[in-house]
């Protein structure tokens, strides 16, 4: 290696001494970037190789970003991290020669990529260890990690920068791998029951399936506007008129609404759709569902809240109408019968934030219901029979035509899914669609409509939405800490 400027002469930049190390490097005729190193093991497998009491284990090749690095005279120890953990490597002048001088203590930094071959020992404090025979340099970080990997200080940066996130917070690097583990076993669960797994277009002529603003592009091809999806039901619901009696997709939604801690534009939601069933049959699906990935994830039906105390997701659930839990929360067993005037007028006594004065009167109620009674639901409940004008798409209660069969599944304060009687009727299902829509029949999806008027079998429906579930199961804060890349607003050029 040609003689070789003083390094820290060079700039008090890091990029750009890291910058510089890279040119020694290729001038010596080695391209980190165009290495590579075979692993034969990960950081988790290395400790159930040396079994206590053992002073020397097998050989290994492990290979991983540095994350810690302890650099001395003779010897050094790094940590590395690769997909299951971390690992602690040994390097001494004595194994290594030249290269451990020359080399590694001149040109290696925090944030490199390494590969380490050598036998596993342990360290005096007890520590599965790889003892290095050889080494190599596989990729270059020129940028230096946040703090030397003990976090971000910034929330900003932490969703923005998740990939640094990821590598200096166990936590939420352990959270979203929790995340991928929970939709795994959703899968499973699934399958399990005989349910096919389908995708659905993302693009849609008309949005529908909910009562949310889309996000709408224009199609050059075409020459049209196109929505992007705001739910997963009507394209599904299209497969049960198609024969697929179980069908489910996982995929993303987009909602042209606000941001907050349970809210982000861009997510995930669960549907699934059975032939020959009810919203009855939909409570055990969903209950059994969440039982098991809670076992397959978790390994127990308690779960800690952030707040203090459990949620006890095990057995049966609680189930309760939701004008009887109106009424038992407002105090007033007389609600249903109430004007929209005395409502509003309760809101105001109450502290409220006065509902819009074009809101009809079940909407009043609705916003009683997510203000005072959703966000008492701490234990899982199924909150029964909602009014029919909050949803045009399920089956009105025979017993009840003021609601219809639905349940809101709420844990923690917040809906986690939403479940019905699907509506077979084309004629009914048109009459409830015109209705919602008003005077903009143009949103009123014809395909959907004409699809069930070659019949589709009764069935029963079910939405989960995929992050606030993450949320339950890990004790995120908020919704941004179970996506792995939140929407931000985009930063400014300088």
């Amino acid at each position: 290696m040609s003689e070789s400027p003083d390094l820290n002469a060079i700039s008090n930049d890091l990029f750009a001494v890291r910058k510089e190390k890279l040119a020694l490097l290729r001038q010596a005729g080695e391209d980190p970037f165009r290495a590579n190193w075979e692993q034969t093991h990960v950081a988790m497998d290395c400790p159930g190789l040396l079994p206590e009491g053992v002073e020397e284990g097998p050989e290994v090749s492990v290979a991983g970003r540095i994350v810690a690095l302890r650099v001395m005279g003779k010897a050094s120890f790094v940590k590395l991290l690769d997909r299951s953990g971390r690992i602690q490597c040994y390097l001494t002048r004595d194994a290594l020669g030249e290269r451990y001088d020359g080399h590694f203590k001149r040109l290696v930094d925090l944030g490199d990529f390494v590969g380490v071959r050598g036998r596993l020992f342990r360290t005096k404090t007890g520590e599965v260890t790889v003892r290095a025979t050889s080494y190599a340099l596989v990729s270059k970080a020129l940028r230096p990690p946040p703090e030397k990997f003990h976090g971000l200080a910034d929330p900003e940066q932490v969703y923005r920068q998740r990939y640094l996130d990821l590598v200096s917070n166990a936590e939420s690097r352990e959270r979203l791998l929790a995340r991928s583990r929970i939709i795994e076993a959703i899968r499973r669960f699934l399958w399990s029951r005989d349910f096919v797994e389908v995708e659905t277009p993302a693009l849609h002529g008309v949005a529908g399936g909910a009562a949310a603003r889309p996000f709408v592009t224009h199609f050059n091809a075409l020459d049209c506007d196109f929505a992007l999806r705001i739910a997963l039901e009507l394209h599904l619901k299209r497969c049960l008129v198609g024969g697929l009696d179980r069908v489910f997709e996982i995929g993303r939604v987009f909602r042209n609404e606000g941001l907050s801690r349970k809210h982000n534009p861009e997510f995930t939601m669960l549907e699934a759709y059975q032939a020959y069933t009810d919203y009855r049959g939909m409570m055990e699906l969903v209950r059994s569902l969440v039982q098991h990935v809670c076992r397959e994830v978790l390994g127990t039906m308690s779960v800690p809240r952030a707040e203090g105390g459990t949620i006890e997701l095990g057995g049966e659930w609680r189930e309760v109408r939701y004008k009887d839990i109106v009424a038992e929360r407002t105090g007033d067993p007389a609600w249903f019968s109430r004007t929209k005037e005395e409502k509003l007028a309760w809101c105001r006594a109450n502290g409220l934030p006065e509902p819009r004065a074009d809101w009809e009167d079940h909407e009043v109620t609705n916003e009683v219901f997510s203000k005072l009674v959703e966000p008492g639901l701490i234990q899982p409940t199924f909150v029964t029979h909602i009014p029919r004008q909050l949803c045009p798409l399920a089956k009105v209660t025979e017993a009840d035509p003021d609601t219809i069969d639905v349940f809101e599944l709420c844990i923690n304060g917040q809906e986690i899914a939403p479940a019905y009687s699907e509506q077979n009727d084309p004629l009914e299902q048109r009459r409830q669609l015109e209705i919602q829509a008003g005077a903009e029949t143009h949103r009123i999806d014809e395909d959907f409509l004409l699809a069930l008027e070659h019949g589709m079998p009764p069935a029963g429906g079910l939405g989960i939405g995929v992050d606030r579930l993450v949320i339950l199961l890990t004790g995120a804060a908020n919704i941004r800490d179970t996506i792995l890349f939140p929407t931000l607003r985009p930063e400014t050029t300088p």
